[in-house]
């Protein structure tokens, strides 16, 4: 059995590589749209207190995460075309994800917060974010930091922690143009 698991992991590795290149093609081009995962985290789940604007209430990045969200800024500044600007959910997890990555204070935007669970608020969040992408047309890269949860409601995909999913505006939704791995 465990064979058989290493050998589907070795068939999948360059398939991993191959669509990082293909993400990494697009964002040298610009004017794309990046949904990314924020980096890793100090547990599962926020504490019972979570406040939004209180970052001690809530799962923060770890060591390792604040590490990773160094490499997805060098990895930009090095292969990407400039970012135009960056929209993040309003939990610190993402905050701190795109001010380590990126070294600058994105703007907060709340429909990238955990979707809500009644049916007409997350609606509403997943409209406002594809409204928001299929308003964009700068020629450099708009990075949307968010979450799990989001990413997979919008496109289908279940990234990674700190993985960057490259969209496009396809009809009433989006599609996946690519993906990147740190």
């Amino acid at each position: 059995m465990l064979r058989i698991v290493l050998a589907l992991f070795l068939l999948m590795a360059p398939s991993l590589a191959h669509a990082t290149d293909a993400g990494w093609a697009l964002l040298r081009d610009g004017g794309h749209v990046v949904l990314l995962r924020h980096a890793f985290v100090t547990g599962a789940t926020d504490p019972a207190n979570f406040d939004i604007g209180n970052c001690a209430t809530q799962l923060n990045l770890s060591e390792r995460g604040k590490q990773l969200a160094s490499r997805i800024g060098a990895l930009f500044a090095a292969r990407a075309a400039p970012i135009d600007h960056v929209l993040s959910s309003r939990y610190c997890r993402c905050l701190d994800t795109a001010r380590i990555a990126f070294e600058s204070e994105p703007q907060p935007f709340a429909p990238l917060d955990l979707l809500k669970t009644d049916p007409g608020e997350k609606a509403a969040q997943i409209a406002a974010i594809v409204k928001e992408i299929r308003g964009y047309s700068g020629s450099d890269n708009l990075v949307l930091v968010t979450h799990l949860e989001d990413i997979e409601a919008l496109t289908g995909v279940a990234p990674r922690e700190g993985e960057a999913v490259v969209v496009a505006p396809d009809g009433d939704g989006l599609k996946v143009l690519g993906r990147v791995t740190f």
